[in-house]
């Protein structure tokens, strides 16, 4: 997967000064809420004193930010999601970032929890909208570690950062970016798929960003499992209705079975998974932070199995 820019200049990207201020606010907010407990308390600072050289500090390490991925039995799948959090310790030098699975890899997330005993930790889906994982199998993985002091994040989207890495992710496959403006094109946001009506709505809100991203091509969810429309449908309504250059934005975290059905039913340009593009990284730090902050606009925190309410 390659990781190149966007042919056109950065500058005139519309989310560009968009992605660069949640950067700014990412970091700034790591810098302050180093200082913070999870239960909201500061910690306390340790200054020098005169002109005395310092003496030993007590350092009280931010909580493990726990990465939580689907799994997939395809061994790309999980060499992604290593590279991704390769990403994100480049970002924050000495967080403590682990990877658990809900199914098919190891580790699998009660395992990752295990190894972290009675400490304090952030876990971030790697999942790019709200279902059943989200709402039901990660609370009842923390629920099951009751000495792990926990906080879960919101899923990856809908957000800015994802709609500038599928942008992305369309130029490197193929979709020239004067094809804003052509009546006879459009792009099917592939995702996996859930029953929860929550989930295909954050898709669909997903789609509507790409579609400003995209000028104003239209942009169709489509799904490979749970829900319609399908990817082939969804493609040949479009051709029906005159969109003859129709291409696949791969709505999934990392290669696996639906991306791959997926990318089998584009007509021309089939684009790649997020996988470990550097929006991704950014925005995984960027949900951690907000869980410590407890500021999850939209969604919903569970600690220990006790769902909040966000403002």
């Amino acid at each position: 997967m390659t990781e190149s820019a966007s042919a056109q200049p950065r500058e005139s990207l519309p989310l560009d000064s968009t992605a660069q201020l949640l950067t700014r606010i990412t970091a700034q907010l790591g810098a302050q809420l180093s200082h913070v407990s999870l239960n909201g308390t500061r910690r306390p600072m340790h200054h020098r004193t005169g002109g005395s050289a310092p003496g030993p500090a007590t350092t009280t390490r931010a909580p493990a930010l726990v990465a939580v991925a689907h799994g997939s039995r395809d061994p790309q799948a999980l060499r992604t999601a290593m590279k991704l959090l390769d990403r994100v310790r480049e970002l924050r030098p000495g967080l403590d970032v682990r990877l658990g699975h809900i199914e098919l890899n190891e580790p699998l997330l009660p395992a990752a929890l295990a190894g972290l005993g009675s400490g304090d930790a952030v876990l971030v889906p790697l999942l790019l909208g709200r279902g059943h994982h989200v709402k039901r199998d990660i609370p009842a993985a923390v629920a099951a570690a009751p000495a792990l002091r926990a906080t879960i994040a919101a899923p990856l989207g809908p957000h800015p950062l994802l709609v500038e890495a599928l942008y992305e992710r369309l130029v490197e496959a193929g979709w020239p970016p004067e094809e804003a403006d052509s009546r006879g094109s459009a792009v099917v946001l592939a995702a996996a798929g859930s029953r929860d009506p929550d989930s295909a709505a954050d898709t669909r809100r997903t789609a509507r960003m790409l579609s400003e991203r995209l000028g104003g091509v239209p942009v169709v969810a489509a799904y490979a499992s749970a829900t319609t429309p399908t990817v082939p449908v969804a493609v040949r309504a479009l051709t029906a209705r005159g969109r003859h250059r129709v291409a696949v934005a791969s709505y999934f975290t990392a290669p696996g079975r639906f991306a791959t059905a997926a990318a089998a039913a584009a007509p021309g340009t089939a684009a790649a998974p997020l996988g470990a593009h550097p929006a991704m990284a950014r925005l995984l730090l960027h949900r951690y932070d907000q869980a410590l902050a407890g500021a999850l606009p939209a969604h919903e925190v569970a600690t220990n199995g006790h769902l909040l309410a966000s403002a």
